[in-house]
């Protein structure tokens, strides 16, 4: 058994529910997102799972020497002041690779925010990739993937069903996460 299996599943004590198989390419939609914590368990579970998955964060915590095993993890340096062909350029990237799964958290920050972002799902559009939903659940300890949405275009009707299967997921801080409701 490898650490990340054992410090996930033993040691942390989490379990998996998870009936989806992962296409080879694919945006991972990850919610709820209140604590820095989500990101190490999210780490954690992939490296126990034998899954290469990529995601964003801010430019500033890219310095050294963070920055190059950011890089390495899979990570992706993003300007927030500079989005506009972010959705691009990532959806350029998923076209010319062969295994490509990036992960995204739709609230954008760890504190409360009702208006989530919707890069993820313009990325996944322009590439035509299906976006798989992926749930932490710390009440439960559950890290849970059972529906899979190919984007339609028709943004606020998909919206609306991805905030529906995030809303009985409880953060780390609860008082953190809202799906606008």
């Amino acid at each position: 058994m490898n650490f990340c299996r054992w410090f996930i599943y033993k040691w942390s004590g989490w379990k998996k529910d998870v009936t989806i198989e992962h296409p080879k390419k694919c945006v991972i939609c990850l919610a709820p997102h209140t604590s820095n914590k989500d990101f190490i368990i999210g780490q954690m579970y992939a490296k126990a799972e034998k899954l290469k998955i990529c995601f964003l964060m801010k430019k500033e915590w890219f310095f050294w020497p963070l920055g190059p095993i950011l890089r390495k993890m899979g990570g992706i340096a993003i300007l927030r002041s500079e989005q506009e062909g972010m959705t691009d350029f990532l959806s350029l990237r998923a076209s010319e690779e062969d295994i490509f799964h990036l992960c995204v958290t739709p609230e954008g920050t760890r504190s409360l925010n009702p208006e989530w972002k919707s890069g993820f799902y313009y990325i996944a559009l322009k590439a035509k990739l299906p976006i798989m939903l992926y749930g932490l659940d710390y009440k439960r300890r559950l890290i849970q993937c059972n529906k899979i949405l190919m984007p339609t275009g028709d943004f606020e009707k998909d919206m609306l069903e991805i905030k529906q299967y995030y809303k009985d997921f409880t953060g780390l801080h609860p008082e953190r996460f809202t799906t606008g409701d």
